[in-house]
């Protein structure tokens, strides 16, 4: 992971270089810290089972599933993943507009670990909502709505990437880079 940090924080010098309005946004779950919160099903047959933040990502959804994320509404033993925080800290410290964008319902867990972990507060928007179009929207959202010539996306979740990645479509101009966060247990 050290050389991938290393070429990461050289890509970011030579970006930040270039002029141009540019939005990093993070996912949080997976992306910023792993945590113990589970998503716990109970499908249609009635069977019980728990599923973490990165098997929920793939699973497909039988019908009659109904979920239950009140685990997401606190922090369940939080651990910062170090290099994708120290490339949140690089980028803090270069400047451009930083969102925290969560399926969570509630944005106090993510401000919790922010301040727990010394970061600067950041805006936080929970979007109690685990479809990947609610990521891509909000995103198109501050295109359209702030001028951003860039955006940088990062998160665990392939589909949500894909669907921010899709943008670049329906916005020639904005210049869209999704990242697909993949780790091992690297935690602080």
């Amino acid at each position: 992971m050290t050389s991938l940090l290393r070429k990461y924080i050289r890509q970011i010098v030579l970006t930040e270089a270039a002029r141009g309005k540019k939005l990093r946004v993070f996912d949080f779950d997976d992306t910023l810290v792993k945590t113990g919160s589970l998503i716990h099903v109970t499908s249609g047959t009635g069977e019980r089972f728990d599923l973490t933040p990165g098997e929920f990502a793939v699973y497909v959804p039988d019908p009659g599933d109904d979920f239950d994320f009140s685990d997401f509404s606190r922090l369940v033993d939080p651990q910062a993943i170090k290099w994708t925080n120290q490339i949140l800290r690089n980028i803090l410290s270069g400047g451009g507009e930083v969102v925290i964008l969560t399926a969570r319902a509630s944005e106090a867990p993510v401000h919790q670990f922010l301040e727990e972990a010394g970061l600067p507060p950041l805006e936080v928007i929970a979007l109690a909502n685990a479809d990947p179009a609610k990521k891509a929207e909000y995103i198109a959202s501050r295109i359209e709505s702030d001028g951003f010539d860039v955006v940088e996306f990062f998160d665990d979740s392939y589909k949500n990437v894909e669907a921010v990645r899709a943008l670049s479509g329906r916005y020639p101009g904005v210049k869209i880079i999704a990242r697909h966060v993949v780790h091992k247990t690297e935690i602080s």
